[in-house]
């Protein structure tokens, strides 16, 4: 393609699962140079009517976990590709994986899965706690994002710990701007919000807090 006339995909949606037993590896695959995406909404279906045994788990997520496999939503390859709007939620591991040079995202919204059994379930293989949602390959060098929410509801198991929301190269290409952590509504973790940078979200919120209930955690930029 070519940046005077680039590939534009337009609302893009994608659900794994929900009232259907589903399954993918990746949903969406993006291989091509200069690409411009506006609106995806990339879903594993964790939370659904599938007829799991009720009691195997918060509402069968047991069984939703490990028959209702999603393992990557979006994965970028390309270089120069644009995304507005990239929500992409509760898949099993990182949500959004971006492998391509110079890419740029308008507004990140992510809930990682409700439904990790144990903690095991929920580790990476060099021993990380939880896959954070929005990953940039470490050879990157350059790569923007602009507002971007990660959040938490571990339903299933409340003491699942996640590392970081995001995980990025540390060098002065790659930057994000207003970014945030959430613990939705009490159950679940996680540590930071990039890179073992902000604050912990954990659902607690201090005694003093007018509306109890747990703010954000924010990092306005980064680096």
């Amino acid at each position: 393609s070519d940046s005077n006339n680039p590939t534009t995909l337009h609302d893009i949606y994608f659900r794994i699962g929900g009232p259907h037993v589903g399954s993918t590896d990746v949903a969406l695959e993006i291989n091509s140079n200069n690409v411009l995406v506006d609106h995806t909404w990339v879903w594993r279906a964790d939370h659904g009517v599938e007829g799991f045994d009720s009691d195997d788990g918060f509402e069968g997520d047991n069984q939703r976990w490990t028959t209702n496999i999603g393992r990557k939503g979006v994965v970028v390859n390309g270089n120069d590709v644009t995304v507005n709007g990239l929500f992409v939620e509760h898949f099993q591991e990182h949500n959004v994986i971006w492998n391509g040079e110079r890419g740029r995202v308008y507004f990140f919204q992510n809930e990682l899965p409700y439904d990790p059994p144990t903690q095991a379930d929920w580790t990476t293989p060099d021993g990380t706690l939880g896959w954070s949602a929005y990953k940039v390959n470490d050879a990157v060098t350059t790569h923007e994002l602009w507002a971007g929410g990660v959040y938490v509801y571990n339903r299933n198991n409340p003491s699942i710990v996640t590392e970081n929301g995001w995980e990025v190269p540390e060098t002065l290409g790659v930057k994000l701007r207003h970014i945030m952590t959430k613990n939705l509504s009490g159950p679940g973790i996680i540590n930071h919000v990039v890179n073992g940078v902000g604050d912990t979200v954990d659902g607690i919120f201090p005694p003093e807090d007018p509306d109890q209930y747990e703010d954000p955690s924010y990092v306005i930029e980064y680096p």
